[in-house]
């Protein structure tokens, strides 16, 4: 997935200004990091979503 793409997920889930504050901050418990953080260390995006879909509950259509 690139990057653009992850970020036009996590703005319909989690709202266009919210989403980034929300990557910034919150520790993803499958990655032990945030989405910023797994984003610098090189995580493919595929992981880092489903990371967030896990926290986040999701639904299956966007997953």
């Amino acid at each position: 997935m690139r990057l653009t793409d992850f970020w036009e997920r996590m703005e319909l889930v989690l709202g266009p200004t919210y989403a980034h504050s929300w990557a910034h901050d919150v520790v993803l418990p499958p990655l032990g990091r945030t989405v910023e953080q797994a984003i610098a260390d090189g995580v493919e995006t595929k992981e880092i979503w489903r990371a967030v879909c896990a926290t986040t509950d999701v639904p299956g259509t966007l997953a």
